[in-house]
């Protein structure tokens, strides 16, 4: 990607993205969460736009990063004819996720089943690697796992309704609750009580949640925290916000799924 653009490159390719899709200066400032006036400084060539306000106005207006910052990008209708041609695709992305429910405590209950014997794993380690499940599946298959949605909240992302859906697996004799304490602080853990129907998962499901669980499961609450605060649905969302699940494709190594390997090591 090229990265010798001028501000003033930048604001005017905006500005005719912008107007292209028949959005107002405030509209497109509330949807990527700046001033008007800052976009008109934008867009104006008088401010710098930083990486994450251009990752959230490529979704938005729907541009590719490495077209967009392309010397040879030759116009804005390149950029809308490729949206065109993508249309269907990039309206199932942006689609509102569904939870499945049952999925959802199935793997709750396999990541318990696999993982709850690790003094480290409380509520923090747990609501991470669900939330690396479902965004690296996600990812990978452009497709949701359980349909969970995930808020920003200060530990990190934590699965939106979590509490409701953890009491009724207890009042339901699939979970108890324990109160601990891990290196001097208490911590609240979970115990699965049954087995995860695994026929809820396909392979492909499986495999993932098992890489997760590999590489994340022996690291500390505080640890997997910091490492959740470098991803870029993270950083791209707004605080006590939801995450969105298509700030996945714009991960770098060594978060992207499609770099796994030895590139990934503990924070």
């Amino acid at each position: 990607m090229s990265t010798n653009l001028s501000q003033k490159q930048i604001g005017q390719r905006i500005a005719e993205l912008r107007k292209m899709k028949g959005l107002s200066q405030e509209e497109l400032s509330k949807s990527v969460r700046i001033s008007r006036p800052s976009l008109t400084q934008i867009e104006n060539g008088n401010r710098n736009v930083d990486i994450m306000e251009l990752q959230r106005l490529s979704i938005i207006l729907g541009f590719s990063l490495d077209e967009f910052m392309s010397k040879n990008f030759t116009g804005v209708r390149d950029i809308i004819n490729t949206e065109e041609k993508k249309s269907k695709k990039n309206e199932e992305r942006i689609s509102v996720p569904t939870l499945q429910l049952n999925k959802f405590k199935n793997v709750v209950l396999y990541i318990l089943e696999r993982c709850a014997g690790k003094p480290n794993v409380g509520e923090t380690v747990l609501y991470k690697l669900l939330y690396f499940s479902d965004f690296n599946y996600y990812e990978l298959y452009e497709e949701h796992l359980t349909g969970a949605r995930y808020r920003k909240l200060p530990y990190g992302p934590v699965p939106q309704k979590i509490d409701v859906i953890i009491n009724q697996m207890i009042d339901e004799a699939q979970l108890k609750r324990v109160k601990t304490e891990y290196l001097g602080y208490s911590q609240t853990r979970y115990l699965p009580l049954e087995k995860p129907d695994l026929t809820e998962l396909r392979a492909s499901e499986k495999e993932i949640i098992d890489r997760v669980i590999e590489q994340m499961s022996d690291w500390s609450a505080s640890a997997i925290s910091n490492y959740s605060h470098k991803d870029i649905p993270w950083l791209a969302s707004k605080e006590g916000e939801e995450i969105y699940y298509e700030l996945a494709f714009y991960r770098d190594s060594p978060f992207s799924v499609r770099n796994y390997g030895s590139e990934i090591e503990e924070p």
